[in-house]
């Protein structure tokens, strides 16, 4: 295990430093002008190269990667080139409303998937089985900005039971407002992550159900149902870890493009808004930040699916 979690770790720090490079290298590439954004349109061309100058623009890239990657090492992730503020101050106030959202979205994609995904394979070849599984496939197939917008005009317009934009001032000084802030997002996220899981967790226990051990537990006088249940599900519940990395990488893709639906003030809205003003120090430690999310979940997941499954202990 210690052998596993050593080589697990350096691909994960391997991967980190290739995703790091590959931001940095992209953002360079969009057009525009920092220093000129700051300086403003009647600055003089003198202005701008001494700004260019003070903020580090005009040196060679190499160099700038290279102390930018110092400072995460030291878990410095820089300061922004407009407001000169600390981006992991930033990043930590606007990750109390992201990581809420996201965990939210993930319980409810979880109580949605899980659940009725068993209860389809159990009825498979039964109408109400099928009727779900339609519906599942279809939800899963609409854009979650779509989902979102007709989630407003059922629970906020016409029912007027959830605030359909923005977040408490006060933040979670007052949970109860802010967790009804955040309800109607992550029920929009968690609904279409929800289905997309459903169909996987349906298709993991009709293949377990397929399994020796779950046929022997029948033959020896259970039924089918309670068999599966008993023995399959367990089976099942390994290749639901599995899938979480994903699940987890389009919950983060989700949240940005949800933030800026409901106007909350989360990790996701605050890079939309920083790519438009191109402050590129902040850009990139922010998407190195979701980036790097991703790839720790995956490693976790990887490490608890080689420590729970005795088959890929004996194998590695």
């Amino acid at each position: 295990m210690i052998r596993y979690t050593l080589v697990r770790g350096a691909l994960l720090i391997a991967g980190l430093l290739v995703a790091s490079a590959v931001i940095f290298l992209a953002l360079r590439v969009f057009p525009g002008d920092v220093a000129q954004l700051i300086a403003g349109s009647k600055a003089t061309p003198a202005q701008v190269d001494a700004l260019r100058e003070a903020l580090g623009l005009n040196r060679p890239l190499p160099v700038q990667y290279a102390e930018w990657i110092g400072g995460l090492f030291h878990g410095d992730l820089g300061t922004s080139q407009l407001s000169g503020a600390s981006v992991a101050e930033e990043i930590a106030l606007k990750a109390q409303v992201t990581v809420p959202l996201m965990a939210l979205s993930l319980i409810i994609a979880l109580l949605i998937g899980v659940p009725l995904g068993i209860l389809t394979a159990l009825l498979r070849g039964r109408r109400s089985g099928t009727l779900v599984n339609v519906a599942a496939q279809a939800i899963a197939a609409v854009p979650v900005i779509w989902a979102g917008m007709m989630l407003v005009v059922v629970f906020a317009i016409w029912l007027g039971w959830l605030p359909a934009q923005g977040f408490p001032r006060n933040g979670w000084a007052d949970p109860g407002r802010a967790l009804q802030a955040l309800l109607l997002p992550a029920l929009t996220i968690g609904v279409v992550e929800g289905a997309m899981l459903l169909r996987f967790v349906r298709s993991a226990t009709l293949q377990a159900s397929g399994e020796d051990f779950v046929r022997t537990a029948a033959a020896k006088g259970l039924t089918r149902a309670r068999a599966l249940i008993l023995h399959g599900v367990p089976a099942v519940g390994l290749s639901v870890l599995t899938v979480l990395g994903v699940q987890i990488a389009g919950l983060i893709v989700g949240s940005v493009v949800i933030e800026q639906l409901f106007t909350l003030p989360g990790i996701g809205r605050m890079v939309v808004a920083d790519v438009g003003t191109r402050d590129l120090v902040k850009v990139q430690s922010e998407l190195l930040v979701l980036t790097g999310s991703v790839l720790v979940v995956g490693f976790l997941v990887d490490l608890v699916h080689h420590l729970i499954d005795p088959r890929q202990r004996e194998s590695a």
